[in-house]
């Protein structure tokens, strides 16, 4: 199987020096290992995707000296195969229909327990309020959610590699980690036909990505990444969380930072090579 890597920026903002570092790595580590690097743009969320920014990501990162096979993976030209996910957990007796917002789950949730997770990698662990609705009563407004407690117990749970130098290591899923920790995390969102969760899945698997590089700050969702790929048959890569980029505070880079934009850094004279500088990259030679 041919090592293949790739990045998955959203088309919501300019990329900034953090993308960079997690495109130019993804890209150095499949040149090293005569692979292929793919571009996907993760634009499931059509509220706030733009097409100049789409535009922009192309151009930035021709200019890194990037490259990619053609046509690019677009998550809004897909929803069929998220929904054929769907389908199949749905088929399973997996899925339920939530119709909970923001301030129902903070409410259900009530006080904070001590040593009780308030918080997972997908948010606010939801307290199971409309666990025992079934997908025939699913209406317009409401999200899909995956019931953890059977998911764990129809996955047959497996255990992912990890090569990034903070995590390095074979990790194993655990059942009460993701039933108290994760909790019943959502597969559909309102208006958008699918989740990042579910995407991602899905997008990997087609894309035959061996190897998914990307920043550690989502490392604590990979559990719930392998564990969807058990339930839908799906291979799992290595996956390589890097550092993150931060300002001189110690905080991580946001589309926001306009400042560290990489557009920015061209416009104002930089090189590709000061970009691989900045960012603790080998440089190119030649």
């Amino acid at each position: 199987m041919t090592f293949t890597t790739r990045f998955a920026p959203s088309p919501t903002g300019p990329l900034h020096l953090g993308h960079a570092y997690s495109a130019l790595l993804a890209h150095d580590m499949a040149v090293a290992e005569g692979g292929t690097f793919l571009l996907r743009i993760e634009d499931i969320d059509q509220s706030r995707a733009r097409a100049e920014w789409e535009a922009q990501i192309y151009e930035d990162l021709h200019w890194l000296g990037l490259r990619w096979p053609k046509p690019v993976m677009r998550q809004s030209e897909r929803l069929h195969r998220y929904r054929a996910a769907l389908k199949q957990l749905t088929a399973m007796g997996l899925t339920y229909p939530c119709r909970c917002n923001r301030a129902d789950i903070e409410a259900a949730a009530g006080a904070p327990q001590e040593g009780v997770p308030q918080f997972g990698p997908d948010g606010r662990i939801y307290p199971g309020t409309c666990r025992s609705r079934l997908p025939s009563e699913t209406a317009d407004r409401d999200v899909i959610r995956l019931n953890m407690q059977k998911a764990v117990r129809a996955a047959g749970l497996r255990s992912f590699a990890e090569t990034g130098p903070e995590f390095q290591g074979a990790h194993a899923l655990d059942p009460d980690a993701l039933i108290s920790g994760v909790g019943d995390i959502i597969l559909v969102r309102r208006n958008m036909g699918s989740s990042y969760h579910l995407s991602v899945v899905m997008d990997d698997a087609d894309q035959g990505i061996t190897h998914a590089v990307r920043g550690a700050d989502l490392f604590e969702a990979t559990q719930i990444h392998v564990l969807l790929q058990c339930l839908l048959g799906l291979p799992t890569p290595v996956y390589h969380h890097h550092h993150l980029i931060r300002d001189e505070n110690g905080k991580r880079l946001a589309k926001r930072d306009d400042a560290r934009a990489i557009a920015k850094y061209r416009a104002e004279g930089a090189t590709p090579q000061d970009i691989r500088e900045m960012v603790g990259l080998p440089l190119l030679s030649g």
